[in-house]
């Protein structure tokens, strides 16, 4: 086929000499994704697909220095971009080019690529940087915490800009490789399963391995002196849980909590059907924090989270988030009831299983002792505001709207949808509102009114809307025995 060659005119020869016909088209990403709440979190422009962390901490100093890769795949046309990151850096390389970069806001990195970026190219990010991650302060708060033999950082919602560059926010879930190396005699602990072991000339190294997609706030790094003990469930997951070796009083209590975690895991299967990554188990370093946190695979207890003694049913809240909230993340962070809400009504469930209380009996009792004027009902579990977060009422409250459907749709519509929804919803992200089509879909009722009710209304339903969602309570409304436990681990959930 013969072409005609098209002679464009002076003016416009001028024009395209001058400025190549693309280079409008390429912008800088933006600086944040637009959190409801956090706007600031994340960055436009990216995806990351995979990071490969090669890491030396030393604990004597809290010095850490690390490599970071980043493999991404850019969704614009790209003159430049963000990483999240608070650490000194000393280099940036993209594609194997040396690239500029500057900082800004609180913990912006921009990066400036040699040539830019063509939409839909992948490509590859290294960063260099060292520092002390305790002495990097945002907002006046660390999210490192150090120990005597070592650190620890898990925190939500944000904890990646303190120890690796990333583009922080649940909605960009990667694959991980965490290389650290440590002082000969002591551990590094991150999540998934430890792929290798090497020791050279004083330092060990530990690589660990998560390969399903994992949100950055859900990353840890645990280093210190711990007690390692090892397990498979009945469907042959490994498990890894680790005790410090100096929680004092508090250790045999802890111990015996996490203990519980491959029985708990196998009767969580049956509840939400198939666990989705490649290992499971938790660990205690001695930090003195309250809060726990459903770090991916690994879930993070606080010393004093057993201050009571055991408490096995934080380890089955944290263990239920590996589903709901790991697996299937939130949308936006004002979705946290798909969260919340579900991880706090598997330990009504887990109480129904014990013979300590039945759900129903939970939903009377917390119902019945929040009067009308309580504050409780003005926290909306369905977006609640960056201030209630965390609030109780979004774990409570969160749990009565479960248990309200559950007496709204049956037990067989009910727990059909506690299995498929992580199963549907796999590796994926999720909001409130995509679980109210889901539920109404899997149902067949129309929900939206009842979802309105339970979860955005800042008032208590009314006794006849409660009645009809959670049935009539008879006689007087006794506390069911597993409620102290459970009411003992709302302070674990203050991150």
């Amino acid at each position: 086929m013969r072409h005609r060659l098209l002679v464009p005119g002076a003016a416009a020869l001028s024009l395209l000499l001058a400025i190549p016909a693309s280079a409008a088209d390429f912008t800088p990403g933006a600086p944040g994704v637009g959190d409801t709440y956090y706007p600031e979190s994340g960055n436009g422009g990216y995806d990351v697909s995979h990071y490969d962390l090669r890491l030396k901490y030393q604990p004597k100093t809290d010095l850490l220095e690390g490599t970071a890769t980043l493999l991404a795949t850019t969704t614009q046309d790209l003159s430049r971009f963000n990483l999240d990151f608070g650490l000194k850096v000393s280099e940036i390389r993209v594609n194997g080019k040396k690239a500029t970069f500057a900082t800004s806001g609180k913990h912006e990195l921009e990066v400036t690529p040699a040539t830019p970026l063509e939409k839909g190219r992948q490509i590859s990010v290294v960063v260099r940087y060292a520092g002390k991650p305790s002495e990097l302060k945002i907002d006046d708060f660390t999210a490192w915490a150090r120990t005597p033999d070592g650190a620890v950082i898990a925190q939500e919602p944000d904890s990646a800009v303190w120890w690796f560059p990333s583009n922080d926010h649940p909605t960009d879930k990667a694959t991980y490789d965490v290389s650290v190396a440590v002082p000969d005699g002591t551990q590094a602990l991150s999540n998934g399963v430890l792929a290798s072991q090497t020791s050279k000339l004083g330092w060990t190294r530990y690589n660990w391995r998560s390969d399903k997609p994992q949100a950055t706030y859900l990353t840890t790094l645990a280093v210190g002196k711990f007690d390692i003990t090892t397990d498979t469930t009945a469907n042959g997951l490994p498990v890894i849980n680790a005790v410090s070796k100096d929680l004092g009083a508090n250790e045999g209590s802890a111990r015996a909590s996490i203990e519980r975690t491959t029985e708990i895991t196998e009767w969580l299967e049956s509840v939400f059907g198939p666990y989705p990554f490649n290992a499971v188990g938790g660990y205690v370093p001695n930090v003195p924090a309250r809060y726990a946190l459903e770090t991916q695979t690994r879930p993070f207890y606080g010393k004093k989270a057993f201050d009571r003694g055991t408490n096995v049913s934080v380890v089955v809240h944290e263990l239920a988030h590996q589903w709901y909230g790991d697996s299937v993340s939130l949308k936006d962070w004002k979705d946290i009831w798909i969260n919340e809400g579900f991880a706090a009504y598997s330990q009504w469930l887990w109480s129904e299983k014990e013979g300590e209380g039945t759900a129903q009996e939970l939903a009377d009792y917390v119902y019945a002792q929040h009067p009308a004027d309580d504050p409780f009902w003005k926290v909306k579990p369905g977006n609640p505001g960056a201030e209630n977060q965390f609030d109780a009422a979004v774990y409570d409250r969160g749990a009565l709207a479960l248990q309200a459907l559950r007496t709204k749709v049956g037990d067989k519509v009910f727990f059909d949808l506690l299995k498929s929804w992580p199963t549907e919803h796999k590796y994926g992200n999720a909001s409130v509102a995509d679980f109210v089509t889901f539920a109404e879909k899997k149902s067949g009722k129309k929900l939206a009114g009842f979802f309105d009710t339970w979860l955005f209304q800042p008032s208590k339903p009314a006794a006849g809307a409660a009645k009809r969602s959670l049935g009539a309570p008879r006689g007087p409304v006794a506390q069911p025995k597993s409620w102290k436990q459970i009411a003992a681990t709302h302070d674990a959930h203050g991150h």
